[in-house]
């Protein structure tokens, strides 16, 4: 039980970590997220403004807000800053961008492998501009949620485009 003197409710990360789930935001977005633990997650996304993008070994805070509800936030060497809260038991996701402004602008730039392009995505970032932030707020649907266990790098290893046809419109 949560009070004042001990806000922090139970953590049991178990129901998240080691899961991988595609979703499918309202705008028609589609991202590609894997919880490796509870401190790093990798993702693809698959179509929207920045889909081909993905990245791996991405720096969460990770934590559980009640029963089957868990909040995924971190900060991308871009700049974009991202808040994500999963219910995998009721398959939905309310997710918040908030991009800097030079990605609404340009955001072709990030359509890679990030890990490959950390110092140029830093240099976009302090090249800006950053502001106005393009805010992305969104529910999104869980379409496919599958437990693949926890850090195994092979779960995301190559680009969306390098994926079989239909990979990611598979559900469960």
């Amino acid at each position: 039980m949560t009070s004042v003197e001990h806000p922090i409710p139970p953590q049991d990360l178990s129901a998240i970590t080691g899961h991988r789930f595609v979703y499918t935001y309202a705008n028609g977005w589609q991202y590609e997220m894997y919880v490796k633990n509870a401190h790093t997650i990798d993702y693809r996304i698959h179509t929207g403004h920045v889909g081909g993008r993905w990245v791996k070994g991405q720096e969460v805070d990770l934590v559980q807000l009640d029963d089957d509800s868990f909040k995924i936030s971190w900060t991308e060497p871009t700049g974009t800053s991202v808040a994500v809260n999963v219910m995998p038991g009721k398959r939905r996701l309310h997710g918040v961008i908030f991009f800097p402004q030079w990605i609404q602008q340009h955001g072709e730039r990030t359509v890679c492998f990030q890990n490959d392009h950390l110092d140029e995505m830093r240099q976009y970032r302090d090249e800006g501009p950053t502001y106005p932030i393009y805010v992305v707020p969104e529910f999104a649907y869980i379409t496919l949620f599958e437990q693949v266990g926890e850090d195994d790098d092979s779960v995301i290893d190559v680009a969306p485009s390098e994926l079989p046809a239909g990979w990611a419109d598979r559900t469960n």
